[in-house]
């Protein structure tokens, strides 16, 4: 594999994203869910974040202005099925406080949030923005995850920080984006192509990762 336009490629041909979701993969994508649930899926699974997005909808609470100020102990009850309750809850109450306080709504914070400021927020490393950015913002960024980078190691590829290994993903993307448009038979915008490629990648790897291992043999790619 000399490049990432390879490893979409033998992604795209085995068949990923197999569980075709929506056209950004993740759940709700554009939206403010996307944030709670960003926070939330810290050190979990998504099944378990679920369910504490349903227990936030069904209380009526799943909204910016709702969680700015919610009683912290009772989003930590609502939240408890994602695990580390205490934490998140701290976490998510004063992210809402500070989005609403400087942008006033989801909107308006979609339009105009850096990924300076969301990097400024407690709790919020740079997968965490990377992931706001993409998948609520619709911005052209690349997530990069645990993951990414478990399957590139088994590859060979080690990168010295995110950042490196960001820009790798991104330039073979960009260096061959009229192959993946003839591949989809259409053309994407690019931050749909990123946000499908994390998708590919994660799918991927729940799928055939045990432990420290990954098999590689669906892909066909030489290590």
């Amino acid at each position: 594999m000399n490049n990432s336009f390879e490893l979409f490629y033998a992604l795209k041909k085995a068949g990923y994203i197999k569980h075709e979701r929506e056209l950004l993969w993740w759940p709700r994508s554009g939206t403010f869910d996307v944030i709670v649930g960003t926070i939330l899926t810290q050190q979990t699974k998504w099944e378990k974040v679920e369910k504490s997005l349903e227990n936030l909808r069904n209380a009526k609470k799943l909204e910016l202005e709702a969680l700015a100020s919610i009683d912290v102990n009772e989003l930590a009850e609502l939240i408890k099925p994602s695990g580390f309750y205490n934490t998140k809850a701290k976490t998510l109450k004063l992210l809402c406080q500070n989005i609403y306080d400087t942008f006033g709504d989801f909107e308006n914070f979609s339009l105009h949030v850096s990924r300076e400021w969301l990097l400024s927020q407690k709790g919020i490393g740079a997968e965490s923005a990377d992931s706001i950015l993409c998948y609520a913002c619709k911005r052209e960024v690349m997530v990069v995850d645990s993951y990414i980078n478990r399957l590139l190691s088994a590859y060979g590829y080690e990168f010295e920080s995110y950042d490196a290994l960001q820009e790798w993903l991104v330039s073979g993307i960009e260096q061959h984006i009229e192959k993946i448009n003839e591949l989809y038979e259409k053309e994407f915008d690019l931050h749909v192509i990123y946000a499908r490629f994390h998708g590919k990648i994660v799918e991927f790897c729940k799928k055939n990762m045990s432990g420290k291992k990954v098999n590689l043999e669906e892909l066909g790619l030489i290590s």
